[in-house]
């Protein structure tokens, strides 16, 4: 979902590149080569430049093993071992990418030294996210190396949608920048690393209108066992829903910047995608109707029974 996203619009690019700063073992930046088409002068494998940070070493090695049997050639990864939110990478051109996919660890502890108020990721936000949540220090880090023309498409708990303080100030200037373009709320369970629900947040730094399209797809899902499952039908209505940009009853909602405002910069979703079921009417004249049958009814059987147990030469009445 995540790479169908941000290479939405950019499929014929004679040149595509892709970073994911907290790449893991590296299948998220492989999965963008499925929505990219040869050009006339490049194959794939040519095509796409893809880089990528990991802060474990194991797993960045794990890394570079998957581009290798994927068949990337070793001029076409540019991977790195190192720590994302400490010393900014990449610092040498090129510093900005037409994609940047990330499902970094959520909520994670990090060094928010006021020096990274300093640091050009962070200093026109004013505020640094807080030390025990990392989970906007990991979007500003993408965001900050997303081209103009680009798309950015994170992994994040829903806490980021509505939590306060310097988080809030965050998703405020984003907004107002128009910044972030869509919120998708995601089922519980799809992850082996988590069971909570998930959203994605899509940025980009040329949408002007400022508006933010909603979608609730926390019920797009195939149950088996304890996990849940995207399966393509669900991955397809979200995708599609994504690229009309319109409101579906039920589903999504285009909400504009006075929407937003008026919600005090709170994304949370069900505030703007409304999936309550309408309860049923109850037919009271109905309802005492059959109260008063089956009182009738019990009545019957009460006086049934006692004759019975006469008829049994029983001294026992109900």
């Amino acid at each position: 979902m995540l790479a169908r996203i941000v290479t939405d619009g950019q499929e014929h690019k004679n040149a595509f590149s892709v970073y994911d700063p907290t790449m893991g073992s590296g299948s998220l930046l492989l999965q963008v080569k499925n929505f990219i088409v040869d050009s006339p002068t490049l194959n794939l494998t040519n095509k796409i430049q893809y880089f990528g940070q990991e802060i474990k070493n194991q797993t960045y090695n794990l890394a570079r093993m998957n581009m290798i049997l994927h068949g990337v050639s070793s001029a076409q990864q540019h991977l790195r071992f190192g720590d994302t939110l400490g010393v900014d990478w990449p610092s040498d051109e090129p510093t900005t990418f037409d994609a940047v996919v990330m499902n970094p660890p959520y909520s994670q502890k990090y060094d928010a030294s006021e020096g990274l108020l300093m640091d050009p990721r962070f200093a026109s936000f004013g505020k640094l996210p807080p030390k025990s949540k990392a989970d906007y220090a990991f979007l500003l880090h993408g965001f900050y190396h997303l081209k103009d023309s680009g798309t950015m498409a994170i992994v994040l708990p829903h806490g980021v949608l509505f939590r306060g303080s310097s988080e809030e100030a965050i998703r405020k200037k984003l907004l107002e920048e128009g910044k972030i373009y869509a919120v998708i709320g995601l089922p519980a369970g799809i992850f082996y690393s988590t069971p909570i629900p998930t959203c994605i947040l899509v940025l980009k730094k040329n949408h002007t209108s400022r508006d933010v399209l909603f979608i609730d797809a926390s019920k797009e899902f195939k149950k088996e066992g304890p996990r849940n499952f995207l399966l393509d039908e669900h991955l397809n209505k979200i995708f599609d829903a994504y690229k009309e940009r319109k409101s579906i009853e039920k589903f999504s909602y285009l909400a504009s910047l006075e929407e937003i405002q008026a919600q005090g910069f709170n994304l949370n979703i069900p505030r703007y995608v409304d999936t309550s079921e309408e309860e049923e009417e109850i037919n009271l004249e109905g309802v005492f109707t059959e109260l008063l049958s089956l009182e009738t009814e019990e009545k019957q059987l009460k006086s049934e029974l006692n004759e019975y147990f006469q008829q049994l030469g029983l001294n026992y009445e109900i």
